[in-house]
């Protein structure tokens, strides 16, 4: 138990290179809701060539430039979490129930004139809710040859055992074979001279639970400035102010049925919170004068994020040494470190770009109907440290091949049977971002302790909507189905560069959301 009377007293500036996040980190802050207002939600947020709804400004700027008069609204809702885990030992389900203040905004519509090729110059302002990080999801069951140990032991490899005095505070130290080993689950092995020291987990065959629970959302800003030219050709530029609050628990915990009851246990908190930036260029075009037909292209700029990961974690374990002796050892990252508190991380991390291709017609003036393509390559991400450099990140920025361009495809419809009530509906499909054999690994000099990684499949969106407008007051109602699957990996086992994941459990996850927005036009 003499490891235990080492660790305090290093020094906390050696950790300043400790790598802090995984593309799956990054995954989460990319990969958007669709959320917005009741009507451009309704309609799948296939409203890009379309125009004329606040919510454009994030998916095609041009969109406010087809206003003609100001506008005031704001949207809430309701939404319902369901997760259903089919695991080893049975089906788990979740169910939870939350209010939701989606967006509130504003367009201001200047006319230059009828007869000027430059007819309107708008403005707009919008607060949007993008994406809300609330999830729950389990695994239980057994863990057949495989537990987390092996991981905590290759990440130990070459460490020798005097090495470990500064365990948290060393920057070539990883936590999760620091905690390993000061929780008495690795050991060292005899090695041959010259060789690199090796260690072994404690055990095999192991029952494993997990429990993921996240929170938190992505918020965005945006200031919009959007030109009516001639009422053929309409241009857009928003300026988007990121605010990202994320937060992770995991609890995992290993048991080895045919010991006296060894096991243990591993806690990790962990929070992603800062802000970014980023613009979107948008054009909307109608190319025949006595045509309702349109087209639109936006492109939206990387988003620059500053960011800084926050972390702790918690490992309590009972094991018995060869003279059958038990063990009860608790170990917490806060305790070791000098600060005692939560370890923080800068960095930086750079988005992909964006691509939004969109055509929509109108029929008279009871129908109208927007169809829209984007792409965005996940693989093209990149991390950075606080100074703008990426030489300190090879390691995250290498792993990016576990990602890949998403392909989202949108459509909607709105039929208006009197000019006072509009009748939704929309479709709303997005590719995996994840590559089939994606998988989180983490450096050698890792601080993150939470092993757990979910490869998250095709999404579909399935909306529909009501509408009333009188000549200045308008109400839109829009309920959303939104459902996708994934598979969720407690941790996974490279082993000389042979990938062994532990078993998966199917995730089924579907969201109900009721939205209403209110607003008025003058």
């Amino acid at each position: 138990m003499k490891r235990l009377m080492t660790v305090v007293g290093a020094l906390l500036m050696l950790a300043g290179s400790a790598a802090a996040q995984t593309v799956y980190d990054a995954a989460k802050f990319i990969d958007k809701d669709l959320n917005g207002t009741a009507r451009f939600v309704s309609m799948g947020g296939a409203m890009s060539a379309l125009g004329g709804d606040i919510s454009t400004m994030n998916t095609n700027p041009a969109g406010i430039g087809i206003y003609r008069s100001n506008d005031l609204q704001t949207t809430f809702g309701l939404s319902s979490y369901n997760t259903k885990s089919q695991t080893l030992s049975g089906t788990f389900k979740n169910n939870d129930v939350r209010g939701n203040f989606n967006q509130i905004g504003f367009v201001f519509s200047m006319k230059i004139g009828d007869s000027t090729p430059l007819r309107y110059v708008n403005f707009g302002f919008n607060y949007n809710r993008v994406k809300s990080f609330f999830n729950k999801q389990k695994f239980a069951g057994g863990l057949g040859d495989f537990t987390q140990t092996q991981q905590m032991a290759i990440q130990a490899r070459g460490v020798y055992v005097d090495g470990w005095d500064d365990t948290f505070t060393n920057n070539e130290l990883g936590w999760l074979s620091s905690l390993g080993y000061w929780g008495f689950v690795i050991d060292p092995i005899v090695t041959p001279a010259g060789q690199p020291q090796e260690y072994i987990g404690m055990y095999d065959g192991g029952n494993g639970l997990l429990e993921v629970e996240q929170r938190g959302h992505l918020d965005v800003y945006s200031f919009n400035m959007a030109f009516n030219i001639e009422d053929r050709v309409y241009l857009g530029l928003t300026m988007g102010i990121h605010d990202l609050n994320f937060k992770k628990y995991t609890y995992y915990e290993e048991v080895y049925p045919d010991t006296k009851d060894e096991g243990y246990d591993l806690s990790s908190w962990n929070r992603i919170v800062g802000t970014g930036f980023d613009l979107k260029l948008g054009a909307i075009v109608r190319p025949f004068e006595d045509s309702p037909f349109r087209f639109g292209l936006a492109v939206h700029t990387p988003t620059l994020y500053d960011l800084d990961y926050k972390t702790s974690a918690l490992i309590n374990s009972t094991v018995e040494d060869p003279d059958g002796e038990v063990y009860n050892t608790t170990v917490s990252t806060i305790e070791q470190l000098p600060i005692h508190d939560e370890m923080v991380r800068p960095f930086r991390l750079n988005t992909p770009w964006l691509f939004n291709f969109s055509v929509a017609s109108t029929v008279g003036s009871q129908f109208a109907f927007d169809a829209e393509y984007e792409y965005q390559d996940y693989s093209f991400m990149k991390f950075k440290d606080v100074d703008g450099f990426d030489a300190r990140f090879d390691f995250e920025n290498s792993t990016r091949d576990m990602m890949k361009a998403v392909h989202t495809f949108k459509v909607g419809a709105e039929f208006k049977p009197v000019p006072e009530f509009g009748i939704r509906a929309g479709y709303n499909y997005r590719t995996s971002l994840f590559n089939d054999n994606a998988y989180k690994d983490l450096p050698y000099y890792s601080i993150q302790t939470d092993t757990d990684y979910a490869n998250v499949m095709d999404r579909h969106t399935l909306t529909f909507g009501l509408g009333y407008r009188s000549s200045s007051f308008y109400a839109d109602l829009a309920y959303k189905y939104d459902t996708y699957k994934s598979n969720l990996y407690p941790f996974v086992v490279n082993l000389n560069n042979t990938i062994y994941p532990s078993t998966a459990t199917r995730i089924t996850n579907n969201r109900h959301q009721v939205m209403l927005t209110l607003g008025v036009r003058f």
